[in-house]
């Protein structure tokens, strides 16, 4: 059987993180959607119309399955019937519900993918409240830290490192690869995606995967893509001075919609930040922009340049001075992508 993720309902509503990838790459807890799939069911996952087979089954892309709706979720699929939430079915409908929804996302992949393992033993020189509920894979190294799981486990990936002094409150989720600087803060409800590297205090934020925060500057209650780097200092804003709503605006076209009373950057894939940036509550910056200066608008749409254009050819050679530092260079796919992403935002 084979199990098709229908992004065609969703894809539009989760900018700017779907105009690099499909709407089941989207990482919420440890694990993406696809990932989540793939563990559940055992099956073959496809995200291609073109790719499905006779026996295939279609769900909304952007629906959240874990180990305790996954049977419902298939019944519900295979009878041909539409899935909407309730009070155990979850969708991503918006940006921000990623990190709205990663703490509980952390504890649900948390269990599904420790099931039946044993965590490497935890060094005598940390510091564990509930170790029982913190995991390590190997390779890891973990030294000198603070680490509670009384409130949410904790699950360090595999060759992680969590430098001397780090603080950490779970849930928690660092994948595989990533860096955890010395004397680093970091609140519940956050993931470190592959390769990240993570300092300052940061409070219930998503890091898609080989983005950097690592220095001191708070995030809160924020999304940032892969191939991010916030400069020393950068620091966001997630609760207004009047305590009221947080409204976003994905497209410079559309009216603001509320977040709730919490909700700090959404920031797209390539994007980076000079030393000692602030943003507004409530901030959103597309694929590709390079911030420096004041106070950046509430809203950067893609390829920007402070507040004026990228010029393309310069933003992919930049992409790739970053990307070699991990080892990488861009694809010609990617480039592919974000000339399409260049060219749409060129003609508006």
């Amino acid at each position: 059987m084979s199990i098709f993720l229908n992004e065609s309902n969703c894809k539009e509503a989760l900018f700017p993180f779907t105009n690099t990838r499909h709407v089941a790459d989207i990482r919420l807890g440890i694990l993406t959607l696809r990932e989540k799939w793939e563990l559940l069911t055992n099956e073959t996952i496809v995200t291609d119309p073109g790719e499905q087979g006779d026996i295939s089954i279609t769900v909304p892309a952007n629906v959240v399955p874990n180990l305790q709706n996954i049977e419902q979720l298939l019944e519900l699929a295979r009878a041909g019937k539409t899935i909407t939430p309730n009070s155990s079915i979850q969708f991503i409908q918006h940006p921000w519900q990623i990190f709205q929804l990663n703490a509980t996302a952390i504890k649900a992949d948390y269990e599904l993918v420790t099931a039946g393992r044993e965590s490497m033993p935890i060094d005598a020189d940390n510091k564990c409240i509930a170790p029982q509920h913190i995991f390590i894979e190997e390779g890891a190294v973990v030294r000198c830290c603070f680490l509670n799981a009384s409130e949410g486990p904790v699950y360090i990936g595999k060759n992680v490192e969590v430098m001397e002094g780090s603080a950490i409150r779970g849930p928690f989720a660092a994948c595989e690869g990533s860096v955890v600087k010395m004397g680093a803060r970091i609140y519940g409800g956050t993931t470190l995606g592959p390769y990240c590297v993570a300092g300052g205090e940061i409070k219930n934020s998503m890091f898609f995967g080989f983005s950097n925060k690592g220095h001191d500057g708070y995030l809160g209650d924020s999304v940032i893509g892969e191939w991010c780097n916030l400069g020393a200092g950068t620091s966001c804003s997630n609760v207004k001075n009047t305590g009221g709503e947080v409204r976003y605006t994905i497209d410079d076209d559309a009216a603001p919609v509320s977040a709730g009373n919490k909700g700090g950057l959404l920031m797209g894939d390539y994007s980076r930040t000079a030393i000692n940036s602030s943003f507004n509550t409530g901030s959103v910056v597309g694929v590709c922009c390079n911030i420096f200066g004041d106070m950046p608008p509430k809203y950067l749409p893609h390829f920007s340049w402070g507040t004026g254009q990228y010029i393309f050819e310069k933003a992919l050679a930049d992409i790739n001075n970053w990307k070699k530092m991990k080892g990488q260079h861009l694809s010609e796919q990617e480039k592919e992508t974000l000339q399409k992403i260049y060219l749409s935002q060129h003609k508006k």
